[in-house]
Formats: structure tokens, C-alpha cells, sequence
């Protein structure tokens, strides 16, 4: 019986790992930032037209 190999595509230095986790909350930050802007958007277009 094979055991399955086991691939990641994890980095496999500490400054890998550090550069890859900047990247990904910098990507969350930009992505829940463009949601509250576009949020705001809506209700103040909303609140406009409802007025």
C-alpha cells in the first residue's frame, strides 16, 4: 500500500512565508475596504433618491 505524497505550495523559508502572508492580508485589506466604500455608495444613493 502507497502512502499519497504530500505537496504544498506553502513557502518553505521564514521570509517566504512572511512576504506571502503580507501579500494575502494586504489583498483582504484592499478587498474589505473597496466593500465599504461601495456600501457607502449604495446607501447614500439610497438615502437620495428615497428622500
Amino acid at each position: 500500500m502507497a502512502l499519497p505524497t504530500t505537496t504544498t505550495d506553502a513557502p518553505l523559508t521564514e521570509d517566504a512565508f512572511l512576504a506571502d502572508r503580507q501579500k494575502f492580508w494586504g489583498s483582504f485589506t484592499s478587498f474589505t475596504a473597496g466593500s465599504v466604500i461601495v456600501m457607502v455608495i449604495l446607501l447614500a444613493l439610497m438615502a437620495y433618491f428615497l428622500v
